[in-house]
């Protein structure tokens, strides 16, 4: 009986482990100069395809940078400064990578992009809520190569007579 009891209480702590495995937000910090291409890692925990994916920077609005649903990229409600320059590394999503894909890097591009997985339930009819917390949350730092000096806007840039 004690045997049973330990295997019960055993089973209850790996699906809370497995639980909060799903909902953990990874955190990194990339680097990368104005005009690079640069992939910002998203893999989602319990490699189940995703039926919506969507990669936001909460500073902007409208925030969507990505917006992929029904199996296409949804351009309605994406940012206008990342139209056409953003794409997922693999749209058939293969071992759960929803990585974002952002071309042509510009200082504009510096912020925190958060990446959001939502799946079908196992019924298949149902999906997980809207609101769910960021599975992973990178900051993109986009600076210029070492030894050149950014350009100040023209409006601040001072002339000498």
């Amino acid at each position: 009986m004690a045997t049973l009891k330990l295997l019960f209480l055993c089973y209850f702590f790996y699906l809370f482990l497995d639980l909060f495995s799903v909902t953990a937000t990874s955190q990194k910090n990339i680097t990368a100069s104005p005009g690079q291409n640069v992939s910002l890692p998203c893999r989602v925990p319990n490699n189940k395809p995703a039926f919506i994916v969507k990669w936001t920077r909460p500073d902007l609005e409208p925030e969507y940078v990505l917006l992929y649903r029904d199996e296409q990229l949804d351009p309605e409600k994406q940012h206008p400064s990342y139209q056409n320059r953003v794409d997922l590394q693999d749209r058939q999503m293969k071992d759960g990578d929803v990585s974002l894909v952002l071309k042509n890097l510009t200082t504009n591009d510096r912020g925190t992009y958060e990446c959001r997985v939502f799946q079908r339930e196992a019924n298949g009819r149902k999906r997980r809520t809207l609101t769910s917390d960021p599975i992973s949350s990178i900051f993109l730092d986009v600076a210029p190569p070492a030894g050149e000096l950014p350009v100040a806007p023209s409006f601040l840039q001072l002339l000498t007579c």
